[in-house]
């Protein structure tokens, strides 16, 4: 199975494919849209261009976004709710099902610990997909996110089959 993680951001949108067989775990790319500057609509499309062109590369079987963490700036909290959404819709376009986890989950999930730093991530994300080089956090993100998909998806898998 092949799982595309999003971390969803209005400037970068961090993405990482991953192939999960079993218990094994193999990086295939890892990236990040850049929605540059200008209106909010615009770098919207921008965003939902360049990952809808990221799925058609890869061809996932599933995907899985990462919530949005609500902080005290409503507005910084609405336009990446705004993200999250081309996040979400793009992979439905494609026919995906989505998984949404909680940042806690991922890291918890990835590092052992709910609160967990970047780097520790990045370390982690590292260990479990070798030869994974993760240019930017958010691509680095986006790998934990899938594994975290990989890893919760199991179960679900071994159900049906």
């Amino acid at each position: 199975m092949r799982v595309i993680g999003i971390d969803p951001g209005l400037r970068q949108m961090g993405w990482g494919v991953i192939d999960v067989d079993g218990s094994r775990l193999a990086h295939v790319a890892s990236g990040i849209c850049s929605s540059g500057a200008g209106e909010l609509a615009a770098r919207l499309l921008e965003l939902h261009r360049q990952l809808t062109e990221v799925v058609a590369i890869y061809r996932p079987h599933a995907a899985a976004v990462e919530q949005t963490f609500v902080n005290r700036d409503a507005a910084g909290t609405l336009k990446l709710g705004q993200a999250r959404g081309v996040a979400l819709l793009v992979p439905a376009q494609a026919g995906l099902q989505v998984g949404e986890y909680a940042p806690n989950t991922v890291k918890k999930t990835v590092v052992g610990v709910g609160h967990a730093a970047k780097a520790q991530i990045l370390h982690m994300v590292r260990l479990q997909l070798p030869g994974a080089a993760p240019d930017t956090p958010d691509a680095a993100d986006a790998l934990a996110v899938a594994i975290c998909h990989a890893h919760h998806a199991q179960p679900d898998r071994r159900v049906r089959a």
